[in-house]
């Protein structure tokens, strides 16, 4: 893999990531495979840090195997906050060697339980985008104060309400490589070409219900108009939230139109994992 000489000074071949699980606070070497100790040694740390004197609280995880430093990526969650899923895509990209930070956008590290709680932790940063570049721009400082840590190769995912803020954040001047938003939303601040420094990702889900073809449109118009340096992705049958594989379970709960697709995460992670070569190869 051409990124593993760029983002590695070692010998070591990673393989192909296995099936991500939820934290459990022990570090990837005490799982086992077929009898076999892993091949990856996940440090996990929680961190804390300030924006605006709000206390943030995020999850940093990267493999002590790999010596020396490496590209790091930012994990912003959906709109339910900090919880297990942004936490195991970042021990995915520690798998692939990286160091990767799941990020805190509300404070104190708080999750909502219910659609009613998310959209009022969420709607502040709707309202106000300029919150998630504040927010963001933390999370970068705190990322590059580890020394495994490449300062000059550091990039952001979201998903849905974490696709916004990325978005945003790129769009508003945030110093990153590039952003990847999965079924995020697309509408926000209209982008200005001496601010975007990012190339950017989007990971679109071709039946999501909540953003709209006008709002596809609308985006694409506002990215052509600024000569910005993205790629759009369009996934048949993809719901939003289609990445989540509990996101069946939460639609059903709550009414919502949003099911897991496993087709299209999969093609999604492998556009990402495309899109991360260009960016940090600088091709």
């Amino acid at each position: 893999m051409k990124i593993a000489r760029v983002i590695f000074n070692t010998s070591i071949i990673m393989s192909i990531f296995s099936v991500i699980s939820c934290g459990n606070g022990k570090t990837s070497n005490d799982n086992q495979t077929e009898g076999k100790p892993s091949k990856f040694h996940l440090k996990e740390e929680a961190v804390t840090y300030k924006a605006d004197s709000i206390t943030l609280k995020g999850y940093v995880v990267y493999d002590e195997n790999i010596k020396g430093k490496r590209p790091a990526v930012l994990v912003v969650p959906e709109w339910w906050g900090l919880n297990d899923y942004p936490k195991s895509r970042a021990k995915q990209l520690a798998e692939m060697g990286y160091i990767a930070m799941a990020v805190d956008m509300y404070g104190n590290g708080k999750t909502a339980d219910n659609p009613q709680q998310a959209q009022e932790f969420a709607t502040p940063f709707y309202q106000n985008p300029q919150l998630t570049k504040i927010r963001l721009d933390a999370a970068i400082n705190k990322i590059k104060e580890f020394e495994q840590t490449d300062k000059t190769n550091v990039a952001a995912i979201g998903y849905c309400y974490g696709g916004f803020v990325v978005l945003n954040a790129a769009k508003l001047g945030s110093n990153l490589k590039g952003v990847v938003s999965f079924h995020g939303n697309l509408t926000g601040v209209t982008p200005q070409k001496k601010l975007l420094k990012a190339k950017i990702l989007v990971c679109h889900g071709e039946a999501d219900k909540f953003v709209s073809p006008q709002e596809v449109a609308a985006f694409k118009k506002s990215m052509d108009s600024v000569g910005a340096d993205y790629t759009f992705k369009s996934y048949a049958n993809a719901t939003h939230a289609f990445t989540n594989p509990k996101s069946t379970e939460t639609g059903k709960k709550f009414n919502m139109p949003i099911e897991y697709n496993a087709a299209a995460d999969s093609a999604s992670w492998n556009d990402m994992k495309v899109f991360f070569g260009r960016i940090f190869a600088g091709l």
